[in-house]
């Protein structure tokens, strides 16, 4: 028995924020208490992908653990690895609440959280804390008061704070509750951001003695042409991975539900077929030149399967995690164990 589903009525009686607060609190405490131990943990199934070797190749996705408070708490549960962040150079609210929406009849969330956290410094010293020697991700983001001419400073002023912490770094141009963050996706502002990123890897590489791979993570709502675009991009610098993909802005199969109309992304099983329809089309593109990392409506183990066949080298959980809880996480490695 999965015991997620004796939990979740209580959870699901709670404002989704307030959850997902008491969730964090929850699984540090248990972490501090040595009850995280009795979780069942999947079988080892390493996969080298940009270089780092994952225990398992089902990862946290960003968003759940903005400021890296829960890092011990989370890796307990069994991923091969943790995405902490959005991080952005300074601490910011987000945007005003409610600002997050469960549809239980989808198996779908909403959010427009906006970016809300602590900074990076706050997040650099959490990670410092944590008891952690696994795989870990940092996603970083750009300040919603700086100018999107300005992207590019706010995107290197995080990696050089992150970058000594980070087994690897998120390039999250892709949000759609951070005005006019999406822009970045295109031709021009992509060939200019990934350029700037790509020098300062190169440079921090040399300071650090260590190579931190960079992957961007791109949108769902993307055509063919921008797909195209994008991994011509990407294998022009030499980007390490592509993390594929956020949010939707699409409202297919929750417009008639309570909340499916609210303004943010939309999250979980709705996006799951857009999301390994984005990852096929840039698996045909890339010709293996960098690994994708597949997100987005992974509410079972075959979901996780289907990613993987379509393209992608490794699989993040976010949304599912919260309909389905723990049992998920070793459910997805099991379905595409080799």
């Amino acid at each position: 028995m999965n015991p997620y589903n004796l939990l979740r009525p209580a959870l699901f009686s709670l404002d989704p924020e307030t959850a997902h607060d008491a969730t964090l609190t929850t699984l540090n405490t248990a972490y501090c208490l040595g009850l995280s131990r009795l979780i069942p943990q999947p079988a080892p199934d390493p996969r080298t992908v940009m270089g780092i070797t994952f225990p398992n190749p089902v990862g946290l996705a960003a968003g759940l653990d903005k400021n890296g408070e829960c890092i011990n708490g989370l890796a307990a549960l069994g991923f091969g690895f943790i995405e902490i962040g959005t991080v952005t150079p300074r601490a910011q609210p987000g945007n005003p609440r409610p600002r997050l929406f469960r549809i239980p009849e989808a198996q779908a969330i909403i959010n427009r959280m906006g970016f809300n956290n602590h900074g990076a410094d706050a997040l650099v010293e959490n990670v410092r804390r944590a008891q952690f020697s696994g795989v870990l991700g940092i996603n970083i983001g750009k300040n919603a008061d700086t100018p999107i001419e300005k992207a590019a400073d706010d995107y290197l002023t995080c990696l050089r704070k992150v970058y000594a912490h980070a087994s690897y770094v998120a390039i999250n141009i892709s949000s759609p509750n951070t005005k006019n963050l999406r822009q970045l996706q295109g031709g021009d502002e992509l060939d200019g951001l990934l350029g700037q990123l790509k020098a300062e890897q190169e440079k921090l590489a040399q300071q650090h003695g260590k190579y931190v791979p960079l992957a961007v993570k791109i949108a769902p709502d993307l055509d063919n042409e921008q797909i195209k675009q994008i991994a011509a991009l990407l294998i022009k610098h030499h980007i390490d991975g592509v993390i594929a993909t956020n949010t939707t802005l699409a409202r297919d199969g929750v417009e008639s539900l309570p909340h499916g109309n609210e303004t943010g992304g939309l999250s979980g099983a709705p996006v799951c077929e857009k999301s390994s329809a984005v990852i096929r089309q840039l698996a045909a593109e890339l010709q293996g030149a960098l690994p994708i990392i597949g997100a987005g409506g992974i509410l079972s183990g075959k979901d996780a399967r289907e990613k993987m066949q379509a393209g992608a080298a490794l699989v993040q959980i976010y949304s599912g995690l919260i309909y389905r809880g723990q049992a998920l996480v070793k459910e997805a490695a099991d379905a595409v164990k080799r």
